[in-house]
Formats: structure tokens, C-alpha cells, sequence
């Protein structure tokens, strides 16, 4: 009788665990449960451009780029402090060209593709702004190993160079100092 029981349970179990999953996984499904085994993010643009940031010992590199430095803006569209960096953090990214990449991750959930755009023209954020399922995750990794905890203050800015944390700061920042900070690691 204890047998047929622990069985019933058993079965009664699995089943609910399971529900209706008929054993097939699509491939993006496939792609996502790799990723969250990995030290990889696949992000996308705006402009549907993936791209592959990196999770290295001591920070992040960009995959498949030849840009020394990678800056990552961690904001929000509705944040007035991220709407006034934008156009400073574009002003950087001309001045340093090549040098840099700027990847704008926004911490909104389902944020619909135009209203990112509508961001990137209205404030001049003339940089990559990713509005990726990924974003959650490496914003997570990013705020992790920069101990600010699970609710910090936006916007968030990290610096690495080849993979290493050269900066970050929190809240607005003058560009000169942003500026002073990459010229800095470039040795310049």
C-alpha cells in the first residue's frame, strides 16, 4: 500500500512539474537555456543588431570588436538624469570614435522597440541602446560585481578596459570626468 502511494505521489508530481510540455524546444529556447549556462549576453539594438558581450574574471569585453574600451549606461527612458547624460555620453563616443563602444542597457522589462528609438532620437543618444530580454541578466552581473546591491541608483555607468573594471559611477557625471577617465586608460 506504501508502494502504490509514493508511486501515486510520484506520478501526480511529475506530471504537474512537467504540464504540457511536449518535449520538443524551439530553437530560440534552445539559444536562451545555453546563454544562462554561459558567460555570454546576446543583446540587440535598436536597430536589430546582436551583438555578444563577454563576462571575463574581472569585468566584460565586447565580442568581435576592435574598441579598447566598453562603456555600459545602465538607465531608464523616464529617468531625467539618464535623459541629460545621453546626449554627453554620444559626445563621447564621437570623441573617442574607434577607442570606445557604448552600450546604453535599459532596466525597463517589455519596453516596445519605438519607444527606445523615440528616446535615442529625442536625446540625441547617437550610441548602441540594447532592448534585449538579456539586458535583466548582464545589468544584474554588472551591478554584482560592482557591489552598488540589487536597488541602485540609476544611471549606472561602468568602464572596463580589456575586460577589467577601470570605473564606474553613480548617478549624473560631468563628461569631463568621464572624459579625463577613458583618456586615462587609453594612456593618453
Amino acid at each position: 500500500m506504501l508502494k502504490k502511494s509514493l508511486f501515486s505521489i510520484f506520478f501526480i508530481s511529475t506530471l504537474l512539474f512537467q504540464g504540457c510540455f511536449d518535449g520538443e524546444k524551439n530553437d530560440d529556447t534552445k539559444k536562451v537555456e545555453a546563454l544562462v549556462n554561459s558567460n555570454e549576453y546576446v543583446l540587440t539594438s535598436t536597430d536589430s543588431e546582436q551583438f555578444v558581450v563577454e563576462k571575463t574574471q574581472n569585468g566584460f569585453i565586447l565580442k568581435d570588436s576592435d574598441a579598447k574600451i566598453v562603456i555600459f549606461d545602465i538607465f531608464a527612458t523616464w529617468c531625467p538624469p539618464c535623459q541629460a547624460s545621453a546626449q554627453h555620453l554620444s559626445s563621447l563616443q564621437k570623441k573617442f570614435k574607434k577607442d570606445i563602444v557604448i552600450i546604453g542597457l535599459t532596466i525597463e522589462d517589455n519596453l516596445p522597440n519605438d519607444t527606445l528609438k523615440k528616446f535615442k532620437r529625442k536625446y540625441k543618444a547617437n550610441y548602441i541602446l540594447a532592448n534585449s530580454p538579456e539586458n535583466h541578466r548582464l545589468i544584474t552581473e554588472i551591478a554584482s560585481q560592482l557591489k552598488v546591491g540589487d536597488r541602485f541608483p540609476i544611471p549606472l555607468m561602468a568602464i572596463y578596459k580589456d575586460g577589467k573594471l577601470v570605473q564606474h559611477y553613480i548617478g549624473a557625471v560631468e563628461e569631463e570626468f568621464v572624459a579625463s577617465d577613458i583618456k586615462q586608460a587609453l594612456g593618453k
